[in-house]
Formats: C-alpha cells, structure tokens, sequence
C-alpha cells in the first residue's frame, strides 16, 4: 500500500481549534491518509501500555509485538506539558492499538480524542481495515514541543515522525510490503490538546494536523 498522509492548512487548523477549545471549555502539502504498515495479531507487547496517571484506569493501546513504537521525547519540566505531551503519545498509541485490533469503533482512540482527531483516527483505521493491511515494523516519533495556548485553555503539542521501517502487513497472507526511506518517510505532526476536565485526568486530542514530506524532520 503506497504511502499517504492527511493533512489540514494551518489556518484551518488554528480556526478549528479556537473554536473547539471554545465549545468544550478547555476540552502540509500531502493530501492522503496515514500509511498502511503493520503487525498482525500477535501477542502484545507490555511496553506499548498506555503511561500517564491512573493508567489502570485507562484502555488498552498494547500493540503486538511485530510492531515497535518508538517516542524520543523530552519530558517538559511544566507538569502540564508533560501530561498534554503523554496523552498525545497515547493518542497515537491507541490509532495503532484499533489498526491492530482492526476495529474501526475502538474504545482507545475514542478515549483520547474528541472531534476532528477522533474523525481521522476513524478514518486511518478504515483505510486500514478495508484494505486487509494491519501495522508492521518500527514508527519512530521525536523532536517533540509542547506550546500553550494563548488562552490558557490547551497546548499543542507538536512533533516528527520516521516511518521509514514502518510497513503495511496483509493480514490474509502475512505478507510485509517493504518500502525505501523517501521523503514521504517523514511527517510532522501538530495535535491540540484539551485539558481535563471535571474528575478526568485525561488530555485529548481535538485537531489533529499531519504535513508530509516534512523537511524539518530529516
């Protein structure tokens, strides 16, 4: 499955936030969806759990153990950085843990997201499903920044994916379809993150923007 990447302008993105963050209370060039890699339905890997506060109270997001998901990332010294840093990393944890899973509906995803960001997580795992391919491989993400909103009410957390030894498996036959390292290699991703609220502990992502063949990223 070729590689593809779905992105939103960053005025949209800006625009959408605002008046999300509004609604809730606080709460690039490429055109494509998210690439298809993989790993089948192996046994789950302990290190892919979700982290963060009360993480037994938490959904799954393990993913099997043909698929390693690497997250460089410096914790930020601001508690609140640091939290809307985790549940960004749990986000992405939890599209892969529903590509796995191969259910488009997955609890995890919903967990952490609302909105736009739960509408694309969908629909990754659509694309995913209807295609036979499930998650294989190494996705690395790093060089990670969290900035808060001028309104106090959020932070985006920004940050560089490596899927260059991330590939697409076919679940029927196993078979791994194997790609070079290109420019499309690299992604560069911008969530909005919602605080919690009420006795939530949880950071979700509203908005999410994924720009390809990100040149700050290689």
């Amino acid at each position: 499955m070729a590689r593809r990447a779905l992105t939103t302008t960053a005025a949209v993105f800006a625009t959408t936030a605002a008046l999300l963050l509004t609604a809730c209370g606080g709460g690039g060039d490429d055109t494509s969806s998210d690439d298809i890699k993989g790993a089948g339905g192996g046994s789950k890997s302990p290190s892919a759990s979700a982290s963060g506060p009360a993480a037994t109270d938490r959904p799954d997001v393990s993913v099997p153990k043909d698929l390693t998901l690497v997250f460089d990332f410096d914790k930020p010294s601001d508690a609140k950085h640091a939290a809307a840093l985790t549940d960004a990393e749990n986000y992405i944890r939890a599209l892969k843990h529903g590509i796995a899973e191969q259910d488009v509906n997955d609890p995890a995803y919903r967990f952490y997201s609302v909105a736009q960001a739960t509408q694309y997580a969908k629909s990754q795992i659509e694309t995913w499903v209807k295609g036979g391919y499930t998650v294989y491989g190494t996705d690395k993400y790093y060089d990670d920044e969290v900035t808060a909103m001028s309104d106090g009410k959020g932070a985006v957390v920004s940050f560089c994916r490596n899927q260059a030894k991330s590939y697409s498996k076919e679940i029927k036959s196993g078979k791994v379809h194997y790609t070079e390292e290109n420019p499309d290699s690299y992604q560069k991703f911008r969530l909005l993150m919602a605080p919690p609220s009420g006795d939530s502990k949880v950071w979700k992502a509203v908005t999410i923007e994924v720009i390809g063949k990100a040149k700050e990223c290689q």
